[in-house]
């Protein structure tokens, strides 16, 4: 009774399925259809990871909703939160109290399996071994974990799972998500957002999968009216400010909203997550280390030349930089080499998971709307991220040789490239795209794609492919 006491009050369903799911959010992320059809398909073991604060709990409390909806008995879904304080408490003994949750399963699963989810698993002792256990031995039982993509312990433990664990990675929202979520009571809008969705993957596709056979004087998207321009515009610029994680835009002012952020994406993570995994003993320098990141986004970055800014040995920071990749706070592309797979060492271009990071440490706020070069810098941040997400991309570098520069090359399988150049901004001379033109003359490229500010960009031109930033957005999850 003492371990079924402690998990009444996480599963509110068992009593009273309507009221429990009262203060649900109605809005399903694009990942969760995939989610749930993993967890009722594949045998594996379903793991949710991403940052602190993207809604991964949220979404566990949808797939309970979705699947109490389609028939399965409440009592037959099983919650519980690992961060739970009452784990602390000292008669409560860990390696019983899954046990005795395993226990219960099992009887209740003799004819019908059972949907156990335990989030922020990370704070479980030796947690993996348990499932693994469990797992092995066939309990009539689909496992769904979630945790913290902040917690280098976690990733580890995961891949002693290695066949038995299928994980989806969960980022903060992308500006199409945005987008439905401030538009999610007007379904006229929605479908046609859908509409230009569909659409653009499909054109989109035609450049990673067969790019030396696109057509690109045929290829067309609906137009986009001056109403939903507007919209787009509108939340664009708010998405600029407030990024993607979803609490944020709740709050009832820019200081909560900037405390918020650098609370739990960077003071957190730091100093409790790093410090506990990896014994980090000078946080403070990796902090500052980060910051410095943070005031170019998009920036080619020496380690050496960066290592005498900061006074940081640069052992330090080769140290430091997985670090703050593997805790979801940036990402990096590296300099143009044809293979593929091989790295060349040198420099690199760092990049923000979320800008509104950005925002929150470095105090900025709507100033930023007005600033044309911090404005191509954001487009250009996106860009990445946006063509992280693409389909059919094996890596994406920078090219630069003295002072020519591409901003990004899609490398699309052996040997096949897709420049793209950001040009964020009211006019763009042909002398700006001079550097794409003569990369894809070089390496055989059929096309280049331009990202622009302008609406009316859109469409094939010499052989380059234009599209304004909002449009190029709204291709992607």
């Amino acid at each position: 009774m003492q371990y079924r006491e402690l998990l009444i009050p996480y599963n509110p369903w068992w009593e009273n399925p309507d009221k429990a799911f009262e203060r649900l959010p109605s809005f399903h992320r694009p990942i969760f259809d995939e989610i749930f059809r993993g967890l009722k398909e594949i045998p594996q073991i379903v793991s949710i990871t991403g940052p602190r604060r993207v809604g991964k709990s949220t979404l566990i409390r949808q797939i309970v909703r979705k699947l109490i909806t389609e028939g399965i008995k409440p009592h037959n879904i099983i919650y519980y939160s690992m961060d739970d304080p009452a784990l602390l408490r000292s008669e409560i003994n860990h390696d019983k109290f899954l046990d005795s949750l395993m226990d219960e399963a099992r009887k209740k699963g003799s004819n019908n399996s059972i949907y156990v989810f335990l989030d922020e698993i990370q704070r479980f002792e030796r947690w993996e071994l348990f499932l693994k256990k469990y797992y092995d031995l066939h309990y009539p039982v689909r496992f769904a974990i979630s945790g913290s993509a902040s917690s280098p312990i976690f990733k580890k433990s995961r891949e002693s799972l290695l066949g038995r664990i299928k994980d989806y990675h969960i980022l903060p929202f992308s500006f199409r998500e945005f987008l439905h979520f401030h538009n999610k009571e007007n379904s006229h809008l929605i479908s046609q957002f859908n509409e230009i969705y569909k659409t653009g993957k499909a054109v989109m596709g035609m450049f990673t999968k067969h790019p030396e056979y696109a057509e690109l004087d045929k290829v067309t998207i609906p137009g986009i009216p001056v109403e939903l321009r507007q919209n787009i515009e509108e939340r664009l610029s708010r998405f600029l400010i407030e990024g993607g994680f979803p609490e944020v835009w709740t709050l009832p002012d820019w200081e909560m909203k900037q405390s918020y952020l650098f609370d739990n994406q960077v003071e957190k993570v730091i100093l409790e997550d790093l410090v506990l995994a990896v014994e980090l003993r000078k946080p403070e320098m990796l902090k500052r280390f980060y910051i410095s990141l943070l005031e170019n986004p998009g920036r080619e970055i020496n380690f050496q030349q960066l290592s005498q800014d900061l006074g940081i040995n640069r052992a330090t920071i080769e140290k430091y930089f997985p670090l703050l990749e593997m805790t979801d706070l940036i990402r990096h592309a590296e300099k143009f080499t044809k293979s593929p797979i091989k790295v060349r060492r040198g420099n690199i271009k760092c990049y923000l998971v979320d800008l509104a990071l950005r925002n929150a440490i470095l105090r900025i706020q709507e100033s930023l709307l007005k600033d044309a070069q911090v404005l191509g810098l954001y487009a250009e941040n996106l860009v990445f991220n946006a063509l992280k997400k693409w389909e059919g991309t094996v890596n994406i570098s920078y090219f630069k040789e003295k002072e020519y520069e591409v901003d990004f090359i899609v490398h699309v399988g052996a040997s096949r490239y897709l420049p793209v150049e950001v040009k964020y901004k009211e006019k763009v001379d042909d002398s700006e795209l001079r550097t794409i033109r003569n990369f894809c003359e070089r390496l055989k490229c059929s096309t280049g794609i331009v990202v622009t500010k302008k609406w009316d960009d859109f469409g094939a031109k010499d052989r380059l492919f234009y599209m304004p930033l909002p449009h190029f957005l709204l291709l992607f999850d």
